[in-house]
């Protein structure tokens, strides 16, 4: 199964180019290529990530940086979010070794499928988590339940190369594969924006909250291309058809209400 491709490693607000370097040396020792930071605190590139990766200087080279999260999974079909906690969302949790089971048939199926890393010290955000297919957490002791960065990596990493070395036979997906995080990100933002024209999002303090309930939902239903298009096009229908209604009683109002205009002076 070599020719399938592995996930993306996400590091969401990095902090310390070591860690950095530690993530790519891991993912090198298990067969990962695809590095991917999104506002790494320092910038990029830094020195020494390429010190501490002793000598994965091929996933380094490689690595792309982008502004935000959704912009760095705007290509993949399915991400997971590595996390210690499900924060607030109602999404599925799975262990490193049942999500890499997730991406393994997703991958074998022809999609691109990846994992989410939020920074040493905050963790991912709510709304980031949201923009996932699901949760990964690692069963570790609740004694002591700090892991580091690398070590997070790797924990995944080790479940996928060992998923690609017993080569099961991969459970190939029913039906059209499920649009990409750009497509969703834009049928989101669209039902967003009308829901706020049609004063949904009250009070406005909920907004954010409300917001990623919404995203929570929609994800869970693995929409296709075209059912994100049919969505879309019901968003629409339905913003239009709402304008039609105003322009309606708008006019109405105007017809039954008195003429402003001064009598004029008949002659």
């Amino acid at each position: 199964m070599s020719e399938l491709v592995p996930p993306a490693v996400i590091l969401d607000k990095p902090q310390l180019a070591d860690n950095i370097g530690a993530v790519a040396r891991v993912m090198a020792n298990f067969g990962l290529t695809d590095l991917r930071l999104v506002s790494p605190r320092d910038g990029w590139p830094q020195d020494r990530a390429w010190a501490t990766a002793s000598g994965a200087d091929w996933v380094l080279e490689g690595v792309r940086v982008f502004d935000s999260v959704a912009e760095a999974i705007a290509d993949l079909n399915t991400v997971f979010a590595t996390t210690a906690r499900p924060r607030e969302t109602r999404q599925p949790v799975r262990t490193p070794r049942e999500a890499t089971r997730v991406l393994y048939d997703d991958t074998a199926s022809g999609l691109k499928t990846g994992l989410l890393f939020g920074g040493e010290r905050a963790g991912l955000e709510t709304t980031d988590i949201a923009l996932c297919a699901g949760i990964v957490t690692i069963p570790i002791d609740p004694k002591h339940h700090s892991l580091n960065l690398a070590q997070a990596v790797a924990i995944n990493a080790y479940e996928w190369r060992t998923l690609i070395l017993d080569a099961p036979p991969p459970r190939f997906r029913e039906g059209e594969p499920p649009a990409s995080n750009a497509l969703l990100l834009g049928m989101y933002e669209h039902l967003e924006e009308e829901l706020e024209n049609g004063g949904f999002f009250y009070p406005p303090e909920k907004k954010r909250s409300m917001s990623q309930n919404l995203r929570v939902m929609l994800g869970r239903a693995a929409f296709t291309e075209q059912e994100v298009a049919t969505m879309r096009g019901a968003i629409h229908a339905l913003a239009r058809g709402r304008g039609r209604v105003l322009a309606k009683l708008a006019a109405e109002r105007a017809a039954a209400s008195p003429s402003t205009e001064p009598p004029r002076e008949e002659r």
